[in-house]
């Protein structure tokens, strides 16, 4: 009789064990009870987001202060009572600034962390990696910098399933852009070099396609200047770009290996009397330092002029008061960082659910739908939880998403200084989708926004 007591103890207390489990909340720590009747897991959880952003590598002395402006959306957002009745938690990763680490910090955050939606990436080919991770676990992921025109095509496709948006315009744009301020420089002739990635190549098509419809020739066209992202010297390359005789070089570089490959060109004697003209990938307050100084005490690039996504939002104001009582100088991307972060968390309250697919189903309502405009998030939040309908007005710009995830924005024209600093002289408008956009012929030497003394910054 004992051998079978023993067993019917051993079942009693497994089923007790199991009973004891079922009544309790497994999202309450040290809590009693079931979740309550209509309320989904996902909400009495809280919603939980990623942030997937190069903390390090060539990206980062761009992309570094990023992080800092998704968690004040969120600090901001607890601050006014949360997302779905919970407080929003906020997990950081980092990319290295290298695909195959984005692909491995994508999988834990969604397959691990269970984030519903993640900030990120910066870079396009890290974010292309990211995104088929994010579509598979149904995560909506949204950009704040990458700007290859392949996501739009991709997008069109359907490859995305809705669970991709970027609060930078595509490279489409910033093409013309560059290549309208080519031909208001007087360039005639212009060549390319560019890193050979989805942000590299994408942006060069686009300038060459755009370039030549403005009347342009570029001397490299039949055999494009490409290098290696992971390269340490480009002299070769550099000498192609170089060879045609070019009035200017559209470099579309990031800033470690672009600076290598401007100070080659430089100490070839390649660059002498040659205008460099730089995308966003190069807009970075290091960048000018990087690339180094000649032997008289000047820097390499100044006088090096570029484009790099605009911030002319209507929350522009209040965010910029908001950083700089961190004591922090403005840099590219940080608006276009909060939106992303923004748009995750109100969709999340607009679908009443915590989930990817709560969200990408409420996000493009939210960002620019027939709801009343607000630019406040706490205001935007009080709104959503009346049931009304809202149009974020975001600090980046309007951020309104078309059905690819793209939105259309405005795009600053900047230029090195010969004190290493980089100076907004003008403003490009697009004027709608598809367009060629404008550059007034004579620009002006007002920022739109006072700059920190000896900082260089992203101006409103």
């Amino acid at each position: 009789m004992q051998p079978k007591l023993a067993l019917v103890m051993a079942l009693l207390t497994t089923i007790t064990s199991l009973l004891a489990t079922s009544c309790t909340d497994p999202n309450q720590a040290g809590g009693s009870g079931g979740t309550a009747p209509g309320a989904s897991t996902s909400a009495s959880s809280g919603l939980k987001i990623g942030s997937l952003l190069s903390n390090t590598g060539d990206l980062a002395s761009i992309a570094q202060p990023l992080p800092t402006a998704i968690k004040m959306a969120v600090e901001t957002v607890n601050g006014c009572g949360g997302i779905n009745g919970a407080p929003v938690t906020l997990v950081s990763e980092d990319d290295r600034s290298d695909p195959s680490e984005g692909t491995a910090a994508m999988t834990k955050l969604s397959e691990v962390d269970k984030v519903a939606g993640v900030v990120g990436a910066f870079g396009s080919g890290i974010s292309t990696a990211a995104a088929s991770v994010a579509v598979k676990n149904k995560v909506m992921i949204v950009s704040p910098g990458s700007t290859s025109p392949v996501f739009t095509d991709r997008a069109k496709k359907g490859d995305y399933q809705g669970y991709w948006a970027r609060t930078a315009p595509p490279d489409t744009y910033q093409a013309q852009a560059m290549a309208q301020l080519a031909v208001k420089r007087g360039f005639t002739r212009v060549a390319t070099i560019a890193i050979n990635n989805d942000y590299g190549v994408g942006f060069e098509q686009q300038f060459v396609t755009a370039f030549k419809k403005l009347g342009g020739t570029v001397t490299n066209e039949a055999k494009p200047t490409r290098y290696d992202a992971k390269g340490t010297t480009f002299s070769s390359e550099v000498k192609a770009a170089f060879e045609g005789k070019p009035q200017a070089v559209a470099a579309i570089v990031y800033p470690d290996t672009g600076s290598i490959l401007l100070k080659d060109a430089y100490e070839q004697g390649l660059s002498k009397g040659v205008t460099i003209m730089l995308p966003d990938g190069a807009y970075s307050p290091k960048f000018p330092d990087q690339v180094g100084k000649s032997s008289d005490g000047k820097f390499i690039i100044d006088g090096a002029i570029g484009t790099v996504p605009g911030a002319h939002g209507k929350a522009l104001e209040d965010f910029n008061k908001k950083w700089l009582a961190t004591g922090k100088p403005l840099t590219a991307y940080l608006q276009h960082s909060w939106d992303a972060a923004a748009l995750i968390m109100l969709a999340a309250q607009a679908a009443k659910t915590n989930t990817g697919e709560g969200i990408a189903s409420q996000i493009r309502e939210v960002a620019g739908g027939a709801g009343e405009e607000v630019s406040d998030l706490c205001q935007a939040i009080t709104l959503l939880k009346a049931g009304k309908k809202i149009n974020y007005q975001g600090a980046s710009g309007n951020v309104d998403l078309d059905p690819q995830g793209d939105v259309i924005g405005t795009y600053d024209i900047w230029q090195v200084q010969p004190d290493g600093t980089l100076k907004t002289i003008d403003k490009v408008n697009i004027q709608a989708a598809g367009s060629a956009p404008t550059v007034d012929a004579k620009p002006t030497d007002k920022p739109a926004m006072k700059p920190l003394p000896s900082t260089p910054t992203k101006q409103g």
